[in-house]
């Protein structure tokens, strides 16, 4: 839920890098999520829900946008920023994804696995791309 950050409540979201090994078998593919909303690409994330700890959102979220089940890996470095006049903080996390399929939505219509240098590329947010260079594997 939202903490305060000074008159303001801090939107409390979570999300992952997810990614899964390349089908050629050399290096990972990175998924990135294209929300027709604000016409752009980022990593799966969303707010918490009442209760919900912020791990089990980062897993809902993707599960929700990607259609993935996934296991978290290491913790990343959280991206804060303003998003509608409010601070809004997302805790990532890398992770591995196990299977699923993808159903385009109002909120995600696409979902690309790419390489890592061309998600890179392709993340509108400059803030995503920080987060997608913190990950080790």
């Amino acid at each position: 839920m939202a903490a305060r950050h000074g008159a303001r409540p801090v939107i409390r979201a979570a999300g992952c890098v997810l990614w899964r090994p390349a089908p050629a078998g050399r290096g990972v593919e990175i998924a990135l999520v294209h929300r027709p909303k604000y016409d752009d690409w980022s990593h799966p994330k969303g707010k918490l829900k009442r209760d919900e700890s912020v791990e089990e959102c980062a897993l809902r979220e993707v599960r929700e946008e990607t259609g993935q089940s996934c296991v978290l890996g290491a913790r990343l470095p959280s991206a804060r920023y303003w998003a509608g006049g409010q601070p809004k903080e997302v805790t990532y996390w890398s992770a591995r994804a196990l299977g699923g399929t993808f159903t385009p939505s109002k909120e995600v219509d696409r979902v690309e696995w790419l390489p890592r240098d061309q998600a890179r590329l392709r993340l509108t947010q400059p803030r995503d791309r920080t987060i997608l260079d913190a990950l080790a594997l």
